[in-house]
């Protein structure tokens, strides 16, 4: 038995979870806020050491032997030659770049290049659009820039001394737009043509690899960003998909090949533990709840919820396209949302609620379609986010999603995926585990929801929703040019034909039930490894 330690240093905190090697038991916990602005997209990057030395204070680290790094993604620290810092560091929430990532796109031959060369599309927040930004705007600092870190390959750097080899690992690596989940390379020409000289690039250690051990004789694992080691924290494997429900929704999982989308619609990433995690964003997610609770005056999503399952499975033949902000999948970035089916019986309140789930449900369920058309299996789907813990998400989601559904109670997922990395390079050093498989930690409680009987309802929502969204933006999944495989969401029934003679509830009688969905929530232990 020994103990490690998983630090999480996101956009606005660090939380350190101190855990048992052999079964991942949290013994001690760590929390300080960073002393930056919520907001700020600038940092000086020290604001993150003087929060993990509060974070870790009071012993926290006694009897560690080693210590894994979860950090804010899509973060951007520049150094000079000597290693010394040449502006503040960029974060993810930094919007600026959005003109220089088109330029990219452009730049290089298109979003189907750009898929190809590094299996993801430029978008603001990446570090390859940010380099652009700065060459374009602070055309004096770009020049200075010999080194490019992220925020967690800067950390460990920190931890191990400043050494002279600077490391990252490949989960990390795969969000920067100049590294391949698919060929595991960098493409220097990318760097060179955003930045226009090159810079040089951290090491890619795989996911068992120590980073190296501190002066105080820490072991320090490779690390990763938090999206990979959240992934890691959750014990996800291949069938697993997350859905993540936050303002914009995102849906990834774990697959064991990296995916090149023509469209640009897949992000590409690598996973921390050696298989791959393509994910799939939407624009709009619980947005379109709120929007609909400020439109009904409702004052909270829960009341929202409770008004939703007053209402029945297809909400009266009520559908909402759920397109607030433009959307990205499908790509329609300047379309508007629409609320289509309107009748006399339909214009109620719970009608209305009812449909905005519905609408942001299926609208996850396109994205995740998207990776269903290209072999990604989905058999079990972790619900992430506050909304998450929504009675009406809970009860509609496992039928729109044809699959089991699992909400994870509330846990430090990124700090606790840091410690199992940890404890997986510190067991791989001893010769006590294998470089291929992780320890096997358990996992946490978690609400499990069955789709049951009511699979042929969320069919037919779907069915609903889908010859809705065809009718008005019709061509919006066309298949992407990838012989052999569909594009977008698997059709329910022959494009463009709406379901047949309607069940007050708007649904086909042979699938409109009586009475709503409804599921007994059942605490089941852990998820596997």
């Amino acid at each position: 038995m020994g103990i490690v330690a998983g630090l999480d240093s996101s956009s606005g905190f660090t939380r350190i979870v101190v855990c048992d090697t052999d079964t991942g038991a949290v013994l001690r916990q760590g929390y300080a806020p960073h002393p930056v602005e919520p907001k700020a997209t600038e940092v000086d990057p020290q604001a993150w050491l003087l929060s993990l030395g509060e974070a870790a204070a009071g012993g926290l680290l006694e009897g560690v032997q080693a210590i894994g790094v979860s950090a804010q993604q899509h973060g951007l620290v520049p150094l000079d030659r000597q290693g010394a810092l040449v502006r503040p560091a960029l974060v993810g929430n930094d919007k600026r770049a959005q003109v220089a990532a088109a330029d990219l796109v452009e730049a290089f031959g298109g979003r189907r290049a750009w898929a190809e060369a590094v299996g993801s599309v430029p978008q603001a927040a990446m570090p390859v659009a940010k380099l652009r930004w700065l060459a374009r705007t602070e055309p004096e600092a770009a020049r200075r820039i010999a080194m490019v870190l992220q925020p967690h390959d800067w950390l460990v750097w920190q931890l191990l001394g400043r050494p002279v080899r600077r490391t990252t690992d490949r989960g990390a690596a795969s969000a920067t737009g100049y590294w391949s989940a698919a060929t595991g390379a960098y493409r220097p020409d990318v760097v060179e043509l955003a930045l226009g000289h090159q810079a040089a690039l951290p090491e890619v250690l795989g996911p068992a690899d120590a980073a190296g051990m501190t002066p105080e004789g820490l072991l320090i694992s490779a690390g990763t960003g938090e999206t990979m080691a959240a992934a890691l924290g959750l014990g996800l494997g291949t069938g697993d998909a997350v859905v993540s429900l936050g303002a914009s929704g995102s849906v990834m999982a774990v697959h064991h090949e990296a995916l090149a989308d023509p469209r640009g619609m897949i992000t590409a990433y690598a996973d921390a533990a050696g298989m791959h995690l393509p994910v799939v964003h939407t624009s709009n997610a619980v947005r379109a709840l709120r929007g609909t609770a400020e439109m009904l005056g409702v004052d909270s999503l829960e009341e929202l919820s409770a008004l939703a399952l007053k209402s029945t499975p297809g909400a009266s033949g009520l559908v909402l396209l759920p397109y607030l902000e433009g959307e990205r999948t499908p790509q329609l970035p300047h379309t508007a949302g629409t609320l289509s089916g309107l009748r006399r019986e339909s214009m109620k309140p719970e009608h209305l609620a009812r449909a905005a789930f519905e609408g942001m449900l299926c609208s996850l369920a396109d994205a995740m379609d998207v990776l269903r058309g290209r072999g990604v299996e989905v058999r079990r789907v972790f619900l992430l986010g506050a909304a998450a813990e929504l009675p009406a998400v809970q009860a509609a989601a496992p039928a729109i999603f044809g699959a089991q559904v699992v909400v994870p109670q509330p846990a430090d997922y990124a700090a606790l995926g840091a410690a199992r990395q940890a404890a997986w390079a510190l067991g791989v050093s001893h010769g006590t585990l294998s470089p291929q498989t992780p320890p096997a930690w358990q996992g946490a409680a978690a609400q499990v929801f069955e789709p049951g009987e009511e699979l042929p309802v969320g069919q037919a929502v779907r069915q609903q929703y889908g010859a809705t969204r065809d009718q008005l933006h019709p061509g919006a999944f066309d298949p992407a040019p990838v012989p052999g495989q569909p594009a977008g969401p698997v059709p329910a029934q022959p494009h463009g034909q709406v379901p047949g003679p309607a069940h007050p509830s708007g649904l086909p009688y042979d699938t409109a039930p009586g009475a709503g969905m409804s599921y007994d929530p059942a605490a089941q232990p852990g998820f596997g490894s």
